[in-house]
């Protein structure tokens, strides 16, 4: 790998050849492989490639790019205003990169009808307002739609339906007013849907839609008001985080390589890990996320999660839930992150959970559990918070000792059964004592005691007729 590093002084608008740049400065998810034939090219001219403006402070409004150009980088600058619709005459875009701006106009509607040829659209963190176009074209080629902290209102364009090949979608942080996209399942591609510190509302398990969402591994529909029941089909459905753990290849990193670019378009993609806000600089395929947090979902937590074995970050914090906690969350042998915090769950912590060998953070404070923590392994490793605002709670780490009445750990109950086999035998032998002391006596003050032998030869004539 080679990196294309200059300083922008200048904007050279094009070179007539498919392999196309403009004078560049580096970016963190953007890196070139210089082939050996284009080397000798550029040594035997004095021609600048690049098609990187990022990382410069350029400010005022984005210079319009040639008609054919294939990558568009102009991030981290302090570019404003809108997207001049003339942006859409380059028809031979691949990528449009201008995150991380101060954009604050509408996105023009011909973008969609560059979504025949465009791959990748990253306008994240900026000011953008209006809504998203609705115009994705029959065949479109994306794979990444990434317009989270922004402004955005409206509901989401249902043309982002003929987007079959899409990986990555992001539109968290702004101001979508819409139920949920069911009608993204049918997406085979699909890997990430961010949905997150929206509008949208009402329940997710719609009966009347099949969908599939087959390859679905990160959801985060986190600070919404989706309601209803937590949808155990959608659970079941999960086929890439049910059979994650089977899958013995090396994971890969989210990036889209080419001959000449390598493209990593889940750079700053975030999502709160193990109770924090985690910005990633890049994305492998193992991360398996479920965050529902933040929303008005009640009833029953679904057994069906627990079928979802290579989970690593699991929130469903902040919700309505009830029930008890289900003891099949034992089986996510690979969950990291478990927060169930600030529902009404009911009943005894599963001991099946001190099977989570990996469980790093786990917060279950602020519902009606009771009975004592389960002891061993990870659960040695959690502290007060893990349980606070659970008035049922007893044993460590609690100060709170767990009595008899109440039941025990499985330890004293064991400890219970010993003692009273013990004494059972003290018992025994105390009788036997007694009984044996009683009959000496009689003996040595009566003589024989022709009682007894009567008794005795009595029985052995009973077993002789036998």
């Amino acid at each position: 790998m080679h990196s294309l590093s200059t300083s922008c002084d200048s904007f050279t608008s094009s070179v007539d050849s498919s392999i196309l740049s403009t004078r560049s400065s580096t970016t963190n998810n953007i890196s070139f492989k210089m082939p050996s034939f284009l080397a000798q090219f550029l040594s035997a001219t004095s021609f600048d490639i690049s098609v990187v403006l990022s990382l410069n402070f350029l400010s005022g409004r984005i210079p319009t790019p040639p008609p054919s150009l294939l990558w568009y980088f102009a991030s981290r600058n302090k570019l404003v205003g809108d997207i001049p619709s003339s942006i859409c005459n380059s028809s031979s875009l691949k990528v449009l990169s201008l995150w991380n701006n101060s954009f604050n106009g509408t996105l023009p509607e011909c973008i969609g009808n560059l979504s025949s040829s465009l791959s990748h659209i990253d306008l994240w963190n900026n000011n953008f307002h209006g809504k998203i176009p609705e115009s994705f074209a029959k065949y479109c080629t994306l794979q990444s739609f990434r317009i989270n902290n922004n402004q955005i209102g409206g509901s989401l364009p249902r043309s982002f339906g003929n987007c079959k090949d899409l990986n990555l979608l992001d539109v968290g942080n702004n101001k979508l007013n819409d139920t949920f996209p069911n009608w993204l399942g049918n997406l085979d591609h699909l890997q990430v849907l961010v949905l997150r510190s929206n509008k949208f509302f009402g329940q997710m398990d719609n009966s009347d839609v099949t969908v599939s969402f087959s390859r679905l591994r990160i959801i985060d529909l986190s600070r919404n008001n989706f309601s209803g029941y937590l949808p155990t089909n959608f659970f079941k459905n999960l086929h890439s985080v049910r059979k994650g753990h089977e899958n013995k290849l090396e994971p890969e990193y989210m990036e889209d390589v080419s001959d000449y670019i390598a493209f990593n378009y889940a750079y700053g993609l975030s999502f709160t890990v193990k109770g924090s806000e985690t910005e990633f600089q890049s994305l492998l395929t193992k991360w398996m996320v479920i965050d529902f947090s933040d929303n008005q979902f009640f009833g029953e937590l679904p057994k069906t999660l627990g079928e979802l074995h290579s989970l690593i970050i699991v929130n469903l914090s902040h919700n309505c839930l009830t029930g008890p906690i289900p003891s099949s969350l034992g089986d996510l042998s690979e969950l990291e992150s478990l927060d169930l915090s600030s529902n009404k769950f009911q009943g005894r912590i599963p001991t099946e959970l001190t099977n989570l060998g990996f469980l790093e953070v786990l917060n279950l404070s602020q519902n009606n559990l009771e009975g004592p923590i389960p002891q061993g392994k990870q659960f040695d490793t959690f502290t007060n918070d893990s349980y606070k605002e659970n008035l049922g709670l007893c044993g460590l780490p609690l100060s709170k000792r767990c009595d008899n009445d109440r039941g025990t750990l499985v330890k004293f109950d064991r400890d219970d059964d010993e003692l009273n086999w013990k004494f059972s035998i003290l018992m025994g032998y105390g009788c036997g004592l007694v009984l044996g002391l009683s009959m000496g006596y009689i003996v040595f003050t009566t003589g024989k005691p022709w009682w007894l032998i009567r008794i005795v030869e009595r029985v052995q004539q009973r077993f002789t007729k036998r």
